[in-house]
């Protein structure tokens, strides 16, 4: 979670302040590491969750955003096969 965050904020400051547009390396490079560290954390967080039981505020705050990047990618995922389909 702690990867992740710095990553979605570069992501989105990108973007939205710089301008960069989708596509770009850099975009791509820091849109890849935030989806493999927010994956990374849903995972642990799980695993923490359901196999040690463990309740606290970080890990289930990990388990929200890993959540997130995973519904992201495969919001990603949808979005380029629509466009696929449309040609």
């Amino acid at each position: 979670m702690a990867v992740f965050l710095p990553f979605f904020l570069a992501l989105i400051l990108g973007r939205n302040l710089v301008g960069l547009q989708p596509g770009t390396p850099l975009i791509l490079i820091v849109g890849i590491c935030a989806m493999i560290a927010g994956i990374g954390a849903f995972v642990i967080g799980a695993v923490s969750l359901f196999k040690f039981k463990d309740r606290s505020s970080l890990v289930i705050l990990a388990v929200a955003f890993g959540s997130i990047a995973i519904l992201w990618f495969i919001m990603e995922v949808v979005e380029e096969i629509t466009q696929l389909i449309r040609g």
